[in-house]
């Protein structure tokens, strides 16, 4: 791990470039790290069921989003910022806690 002194340009970075090198920011410091080797990572049972249920909520939000009828009714209701594709996403996961 590396930390940034003094350079306005990598200063504002954040992300990966490519898979090599992560740049986080950490308070006022920036600090290049190696991207990291996930491969050896099980996810748990726990993680798989939320996986599966984000997709069948993506999914939804989709067809919702490809339709243009579906599309026109839930537009009506936006409130400014928020997206048709993310109310419907929204709308998913509210009919699932019923």
């Amino acid at each position: 791990m590396a930390r940034v002194i003094s350079n306005s340009l990598l200063k504002a970075l954040r992300g990966a470039i490519g898979k090599e090198i992560v740049f986080k920011q950490y308070g006022d410091e920036t600090v290049a790290s190696k991207y990291p080797d996930m491969s050896r990572h099980k996810a748990t049972q726990r993680q798989k069921v939320q996986r599966q249920l984000l997709a069948e909520a993506n999914a939804y939000a989709s067809r919702i989003h490809r339709d243009p009828k579906l599309r026109a009714l839930y537009e009506q209701g936006l409130k400014p910022g928020e997206s048709v594709f993310h109310k419907a996403k929204k709308e998913f996961f509210e009919k699932r806690r019923k």
